[in-house]
């Protein structure tokens, strides 16, 4: 097979790109990172260059990997800015790196995209073996695989990257068939508390409204990214994803993105942005002009929930931390991702941090365990 390295995503074409993978995951869609590179939130001045690392044979497109050489490591929600300052002290120059990830996206999914004609194990570890040879010939420090899937995370550790765990809290469909039947699988006290929170929402005068990406007006893109920057302008720095970024999305690939609106009265008060696999509904971004009691629970993770029961999806992710999820009916979840560490003392030194920090999150996930609202015998179903 051939290895090429593409600068940007508009070099492969669509239709090959989007045969590397099943579909159900977004955010490796040609139309994702597509819509990411033309609204200028993936480029060089964001520090995203894109360095997509392909395997081609006869028929085309064989293998991908949608990979970025970095210079920091914003935007990518597995934290290594500690690595970064040990290689400061040591003399050594940690940036560039190479990520491998769909960006701003703490999200699983694939992320060694295999056509499906070939065998799997073998392809992806001589798209492994591509990426490490990438690092090596441009004496970067390191790749770093975040957010992947079972059978990609298997694949690197069985080629010798190190393995990193983290938790997440998401939420699992056991067949409910109404937001009601959902709670009814929680203990008393936590079901009390659960409506009473959706109860002071709507006694507030609050109701919603959903749109598919597709349905969005133009006033209403520009109310939902109002609040979307605001959210980020209160923490110090503007959005990732541009506004440019959601109008293509709304063209593009409208279906996968969901936003549901807060409204009192006529009037916008909150909205939440979700996008929507095959089985997953992913939580991503929040904003809020007015302050009313439960809104954000209720915004963000209920009406995901509710969505989620509605539409017969399997699993909402809504996002990165929040220990508030657990006692909503979110459930610790480990996520993965994998390190390929050049530097041989660097590598050894990161894989002890590793094995213990692994440790650290298995403790955590276990303790968390015991706070979700489930009643003993829904906890084994």
């Amino acid at each position: 097979m051939q290895t090429r390295v593409f600068h940007s995503i508009e070099q492969c074409g669509a239709d090959e790109w989007d045969a590397l993978s099943d579909g159900a995951n977004p955010f490796v869609s040609h139309a994702f990172l597509h819509a990411l590179e033309a609204s200028g939130s993936v480029s060089d001045s964001s520090g995203w260059r894109p360095s997509l690392i392909t395997l081609s044979d006869s028929q085309g497109l064989a293998a991908a990997a949608p990979a970025y050489l970095k210079m920091h490591s914003y935007g990518e929600f597995v934290f290594d800015f500690s690595w970064a300052q040990a290689y400061a002290r040591a003399g050594l120059d940690y940036y560039p790196k190479l990520t491998i990830a769909a960006p701003f996206t703490p999200a699983g999914g694939p992320r060694l995209l295999v056509r499906a004609d070939l065998p799997q194990a073998q392809t992806r570890a001589a798209l492994s073996a591509a990426i490490v040879g990438f690092v090596d010939a441009r004496q970067l420090s390191s790749a770093h695989a975040l957010f992947t899937s079972e059978v990609d995370q298997a694949a690197l550790e069985t080629e010798g990257w190190l393995a990193r765990r983290d938790c997440q809290f998401h939420w699992r469909n056991r067949g409910y068939q109404s937001f009601d039947d959902f709670l009814g699988e929680f203990t008393a006290d936590k079901r009390k508390k659960a409506k009473r929170e959706r109860r002071r929402v709507a006694e507030s005068g609050i109701h919603f409204e959903t749109r598919a990406g597709h349905q969005l007006s133009d006033a209403e893109l520009a109310a939902m990214y109002a609040l979307h920057r605001d959210t980020f302008v209160r923490h110090g720095h503007e959005p990732y994803l541009t506004l440019a970024f959601f109008e293509i999305a709304r063209r593009s690939f409208g279906h996968q993105l969901m936003v549901k609106f807060a409204m009192f009265g006529q009037r916008v008060v909150a909205v939440a942005i979700f996008f929507v696999g095959r089985e997953t509904l992913y939580g991503r971004y929040w904003g809020a002009a007015a302050d009313f009691h439960s809104l954000h629970f209720e915004t963000c993770y209920h009406q995901g929930v509710e969505y989620c029961i509605e539409h017969g999806l399997a699993r909402f992710e809504p996002g990165t931390q929040g220990e508030h999820k657990v006692s909503r009916g979110f459930e610790p979840t480990t996520t993965t991702s994998a390190h390929w560490i050049r530097e041989p003392r660097f590598r050894a030194a990161i894989a002890d941090y590793l094995r213990r920090e692994s440790r650290s999150v298995d403790e955590y996930s276990a303790a968390v365990e015991r706070h979700v609202p489930f009643r003993e015998e829904s906890r084994e179903r």
